[in-house]
């Protein structure tokens, strides 16, 4: 199973087209992605596979208030309407730990749909308690590293998530897959999905600093390394 991450529906549509399983939806994936904007999650339903919706607000931290907490809820709301098969999100309290009280209130929110803890679990100390939080939570799904820039460092860390969680959640290993390393990453882990970007920076009109934008050959080209 690979889930390709994009920021606008033409690259969702590239990336099915490319042999991408599921798409996480964003927007922004400069900041590491944003929520998408409404007029964007109206065409989810036009994406012809299972399509992951980023739930964040803002870029910065993964600390928000309640304000900040009802907007999540009214964006996985518009993902519902709009034939999300489920959303990406995480929440951190004060000291760096699950803000299990939100994150229970959010998956409440989130009833017929999938739900991924986002790399937030990555900035925890304990990945380990993180990862028993979140099974107890009733998320489906960690995005994570290992807690490492990338997925192939962390990629021993992650094989041990896996073997800790003993079938009770689906760890996506993320961050810095390529064609190059994904069956590396597979063989350590034992994973069964991976989740990447292929991305390339699209250039911009001298207003802004560009976008990025998917590159279907690479995503072609990992895809065909997972089957190896």
């Amino acid at each position: 199973m690979l889930e390709i991450c994009v920021e606008s529906f033409q690259d969702a549509l590239s990336a099915v087209d490319a042999g991408a399983d599921r798409i996480e939806y964003c927007s922004a994936l400069a900041v590491g992605g944003l929520t998408p904007s409404p007029g964007a999650m109206e065409r989810i339903s036009d994406i012809p596979a299972p399509c992951m919706v980023m739930i964040r607000p803002r870029p910065g931290n993964f600390r928000y208030d309640a304000s900040e907490i009802a907007i999540m809820k009214r964006e996985i709301s518009l993902a519902r309407e709009h034939g999300a098969a489920g959303v990406v999100f995480g929440v951190l309290n004060d000291a760096g730990v699950l803000d299990k009280p939100t994150l229970k209130d959010l998956i409440t929110a989130c009833e017929g749909l999938q739900t991924t803890l986002h790399r937030a679990f990555d900035q925890l100390s304990d990945p380990l308690a993180g990862l028993e939080q979140a099974i107890e939570l009733g998320f489906d799904r960690v995005l994570t590293s290992g807690g490492a820039p990338d997925a192939m460092t962390g990629r021993n860390v992650i094989a041990h998530l896996i073997t800790e969680a003993r079938n009770r959640i689906v760890i996506l290993p993320g961050a810095g897959v390529t064609a190059a390393n994904a069956s590396d990453i597979l063989d350590v882990t034992g994973a069964d999905e991976l989740h990447a970007s292929c991305k390339r920076d699209a250039a911009g009109s001298g207003y802004d600093a560009g976008r990025v934008s998917v590159d279907t050959d690479r995503v072609r080209a990992l895809k065909a390394a997972m089957k190896r």
